[in-house]
Parts: structure tokens; C-alpha cells; sequence
């Protein structure tokens, strides 16, 4: 598979997303379309999109890859991904009734009737830094492999090629918004998921395996043990720390994150809503069930041929862009590209929307689609896009991986202060919060649980936190807001 050939593909694929880009902007290109697509979405259509976004590029790669770590993972992953189904349902049944009952646009405006102006400042704040971070994170480490295996043939400098996706995200986001991206992300959500089908195919006929033998092999692969019950206290991959840790993140990343809920809120009612969430939730699990197959099957056939790569995250580009011949490379870029596209593209029109209406003030206006509201998004959807080009050239300058990782994770922490904010908000209705301290709160949380992270085997008997310490990180904020608060009858009588 030569490289001209993958160009040549991506160029095409880029063109049918910027016809629809045309076709569904074409009649409007307001904020209202913008920012809830004039809540007129389709749900099976939202569900299906959404599990391109929820799966990123990074889970399209790493997490076949992971399934033969030297970490031992296997199919541990599936626990975790266990626990997010059980995240979504919260979310279906308790989170997405709140923001349509105060129908909401940007979902950190219940923060300021809640807690107050400094805690929803704090709130969105906290999702435009993670997002940014997340979603640059997220960007490239798939740039990186488009370089590799596409761009360096050209001698294409890296920040060109991270310039080239984000313009051509840019470019098709850019006047639709939420409206093309409920259609965009459904189309490559169908490509994400065929990708994945047909490597499983694809790697079954070099194997010469059928169906029945391809599950019997995976099955005595050594790679598909799920469940991981032993030593609670120092194995990260326990059932019980995984699945927790599955639920609260999904609950803080998902229920509590403008990306995903945006999406949410543009159907017409509640009852389309929770059926978006929960046949999602269905597809999401069945999904991550042949992302691991294939990770197992990739292995095999690694073992087979004598295939070494340096990295995990390189086995599944390695083998099907050099060993399985054209059409399987150009299936494997086509989900690659999908899934990178649908989950950058989402991220950069929710950080808009975001910094539009809680710090704008947008919906706090009358007059929200404007001229000059409309040429004052266009900015800041601009501004966006080259804030997450330079973080994307500081993580490749740093070239250390371990610190790459690291600040990827302390952006991941910054979640687990919105998890406490909402459930204060949620739980302690009857108690005001000291507003200006707020920040100071969601600093300090993260901080701790990332110093917990590093020391807890020492701290507490070998103990080692894994996603759960996201229960903890919104347990210290909700704590924080209880101590530095007062009943609100107090408040009323003096």
C-alpha cells in the first residue's frame, strides 16, 4: 500500500464530508444550528454518530494493541467498559432529564443556578482545558502514525501535517456545526464500525480461519481473560477498581461534558434523548467487543509471521498497511480517518459552543445569530483550532512519551472536580457554597489525587489507584464544598 494511494484517500474522503458540510448549511449556518442543530436531530442518527466520538482514534489503535501488553491486559479493558455502560444509564436517567427540564445549551449553566457565577466559570473552564488537552492528545497520536506511514515519504514536516487535519476539520465544522456533524459522524461512525468488521475478516482469510475457528482461537489466544478478581489491593486491572472506575468516568466525561451532552440535547424531547443514550450504550459495548477480537487476531498473526513493532499502538497500522494488501490498508485508514475526524471535529464545535455561551454570553442575549454574533463564533471556532495545533506541537517538541502521557492524565483528573461541583449541586441543594473559593477547590483536587497516583503503594499498603481515583478526586471536591459552606436558611436570616 503506497503512500500516494492512502493520500489519495484521505483527499477523497475529505470531499464527501465537505459536500455534506454543503448540503446541510446551505439553507442555514446560524448559531442556533451551530450550537443544538435547532434541536431537530435525529436520535437513531445521534446515537450511531456518537459512537465514533465516543471511540476516538486512540481506542481505534490502542486498544487492539493493548490486548498482548507486556502489562498483561488481555480483554481486562471490557470490564471498564462494563462499568460505562452502567455510566450511560445514569447519565439517560438522571443527568439528561435535568439539563432538558432547564433546557440548557451549554450544560455548565445549571452550575450557576446551582452553586453560583464563580463555580460555573470554574466548571466551564475546567471542561475547555481538559477538552483541549484530550482532544489534542487524542489528534496526535494518530497524526503520528499518518506521518509514519504517509507523510515522511513526502518529507512533510509534522506540524504541516497537523496543520492539514485540522484545516480540513475546520473547513467542513466550520458553518453547519452540530447540524453537519450529526451527519458527518453517523457516516463515519458506519465506516469506524465496517473498518473493524472487515479487519476481522481480512485477518481471518490470511489466518485461513472461518468463524468458528477464529472464536476458538481467540478463545485459547492466552489473550481473552476479561474478569481480573486477584489482589484488590495492588492490581489495577480488579474487577471492582475497573468497573467503578468505568461508571464515574463516564458519568464526569460523558454526562458532565459539553461534547457528548451537546449532542443530546439537539433532539426534539427527553423520551428521543434516553432512547439515543441507551441504544448507544447497547452498540458501545457490542463495538468494544470486536475492537478486543481484533486485537487478539492481530497478535496471532504477528505470532505467525514474526512481526515485531516498537510500540503496541504500531501493530494494528504495521499489519494492515503492510501485510494484508490494499484493501485491507485502505479499510483500516478509512476507519483510522473516521474515527480521528468524528472525534476532533465534535470537540472543536463543543469548545465553541462553550466558550460562546458561558463566557460570551450568548444565551443570555436575545439576539443570538446576529451578524456580529455570527462573525464573533467564527472566531472563536478559529481560535480553537489554532489552540489545539500549538498543543499538539508542544506534545511532539516534549518528544518524551511518559510526559505526553502524564499531562494527558492530569487533564483526565480535571473531570473529577465536575463530579464533585454537580453533585454538590444535586445533593447539598440546601447548602451555598463560598463561590470565590471554587477555583481554588477544583485546583487543589486534582493535584492531590495526581500526588496519590504516584505514592499511593507507599501511602496506603500497596495499594495501587487505576480510573477509580476519579470516586476520590470528586469526593475531596465535594467535601471541600460542603466545609466552606453555609445553610441557606442561615444565609436568609442574617
Amino acid at each position: 500500500m503506497t503512500p500516494s494511494i492512502l493520500l489519495l484517500f484521505i483527499i477523497g474522503y475529505f470531499f464527501v464530508l465537505l459536500l455534506i458540510s454543503w448540503l446541510t448549511s446551505r439553507k442555514s449556518e446560524d448559531n442556533d444550528t451551530f450550537f443544538v442543530a435547532n434541536r431537530n436531530s435525529k436520535w437513531y442518527l445521534v446515537a450511531f454518530g456518537m459512537i465514533g466520538t465516543a471511540l476516538s482514534g486512540v481506542t481505534f489503535i490502542s486498544v487492539p494493541g493493548k490486548v498482548g501488553a507486556a502489562t498483561g491486559d488481555q480483554f481486562q479493558y471490557f470490564q471498564f467498559v462494563l462499568g460505562n455502560a452502567a455510566g450511560f444509564v445514569i447519565v439517560a436517567t438522571v443527568l439528561l432529564p435535568l439539563y432538558y427540564r432547564l433546557k440548557l445549551t451549554s450544560i455548565y449553566s445549571y452550575i450557576e443556578t446551582a452553586l453560583g457565577k464563580w463555580s460555573y466559570k470554574t466548571a466551564a473552564s475546567v471542561f475547555l482545558i481538559s477538552r483541549v488537552i484530550g482532544s489534542s492528545f487524542r489528534l496526535y497520536l494518530v497524526v503520528i502514525v499518518l506521518q509514519k506511514f504517509i507523510f515522511d515519504s513526502y518529507h512533510v514536516p509534522f506540524w504541516v501535517t497537523v496543520l492539514i487535519c485540522l484545516v480540513l476539520i475546520w473547513s467542513y465544522t466550520f458553518k453547519g456545526g452540530l447540524k453537519t456533524i450529526i451527519i458527518t459522524d453517523s457516516l463515519q461512525t458506519l465506516f469506524l464500525v465496517s473498518s473493524v468488521f472487515l479487519s476481522i475478516y481480512f485477518i481471518c482469510q490470511s489466518l485461513h480461519y472461518n468463524l468458528f475457528q477464529a472464536v476458538s482461537a481467540v478463545k485459547d489466544s492466552g489473550y481473552a481473560k476479561i474478569f481480573f478478581f486477584n489482589d484488590f489491593i495492588g492490581n489495577k486491572f480488579h474487577f471492582v477498581k475497573a468497573f467503578l472506575g468505568g461508571v464515574f468516568i463516564t458519568v464526569a466525561m460523558v454526562g458532565l461534558d459539553q461534547d457528548l451532552m451537546q449532542k443530546n440535547l439537539s433532539l426534539k424531547n427527553i423520551k428521543e434523548a434516553k432512547k439515543n443514550m441507551f441504544s448507544f450504550t447497547g452498540v458501545f459495548v457490542l463495538i468494544n467487543i470486536f475492537f478486543l477480537s481484533v486485537g487478539a487476531l492481530l497478535y496471532l498473526y504477528a505470532a505467525k509471521y514474526g512481526i515485531k513493532v516498537e510500540k503496541t499502538d504500531y501493530l494494528y497500522p504495521t499489519i494492515a498497511l503492510k501485510y494484508l494488501g490494499i484493501i485491507p490498508a485502505m479499510v483500516f485508514m478509512l476507519g483510522l480517518t473516521a474515527a480521528t475526524f468524528a472525534t476532533t471535529d465534535s470537540a472543536l464545535t463543543a469548545l465553541t459552543t462553550s466558550f460562546c455561551v458561558d463566557f460570551l454570553g450568548f444565551n443570555k442575549e436575545s439576539d443570538t445569530n446576529g451578524k456580529q454574533k455570527l462573525q464573533t463564533r467564527h472566531l472563536v471556532h478559529v481560535a480553537f483550532s489554532g489552540l489545539l495545533f500549538l498543543t499538539i506541537i508542544i506534545f511532539n517538541s516534549i518528544n518524551n512519551g511518559a510526559v505526553v502521557n502524564a499531562i494527558f492524565k492530569v487533564a483526565s483528573y480535571t473531570y473529577g472536580p465536575l463530579l464533585g461541583l454537580y453533585a454538590f449541586g444535586l445533593l447539598a441543594s440546601k447548602y451555598q457554597v463560598n463561590d470565590k473559593l471554587v477555583p481554588f477547590i477544583c485546583i487543589t483536587s486534582p493535584a492531590i489525587c495526581y500526588y496519590l497516583s504516584l505514592y499511593s503503594a507507599k501511602l496506603f499498603f500497596g495499594y495501587v489507584f487505576d480510573n477509580e481515583l476519579i470516586i476520590i478526586n470528586g469526593l475531596i471536591t465535594f467535601t471541600a464544598l460542603y466545609i466552606f459552606s453555609k445553610k441557606k436558611d442561615i444565609i436568609r436570616a442574617n
